[in-house]
C-alpha cells in the first residue's frame, strides 16, 4: 500500500475516476445496445433516433477522455452500417 502523501492522493483519484469511467462504459453498452434492438425488431425510425442518441453520446464520451477518437469513430461506423442495412434490406 501506498504510504506518501501524494501516492495516496493518486490512489484516491485513480479510484474516483475508475468508478466515473465505468459508469460511462456501461452507459455508452447500453446506448448502443438500444439501436442494436431497434434493428432487430425492424424499426427503422427507432433505430435511426437512437443512432443519432449513440452518436452525440459517443463522440460526448471522447472529449470526457472516457474512450479515445478512434474507438468512437469505430463503434459509430458500425452502428451507421447497421442502420443502413435496413434499408438496403427493404
Amino acid at each position: 500500500m501506498a504510504n506518501h502523501k501524494s501516492a495516496l492522493k493518486r490512489v484516491r483519484q485513480t479510484k474516483k475516476r475508475t468508478e466515473r469511467n465505468r459508469f460511462y462504459r456501461t452507459r455508452m453498452k447500453n446506448i448502443i445496445k438500444s439501436v442494436k434492438e431497434a434493428v432487430e425488431a425492424g424499426d427503422k425510425e427507432k433505430a435511426v433516433e437512437a443512432l443519432k442518441v449513440a452518436n452525440k453520446r459517443i463522440h460526448e464520451y471522447v472529449s470526457k477522455g472516457i474512450i479515445k477518437k478512434n474507438n468512437a469513430a469505430r463503434k459509430v461506423s458500425k452502428l451507421h452500417k447497421l442502420v443502413n442495412s435496413m434499408s438496403e434490406a427493404a
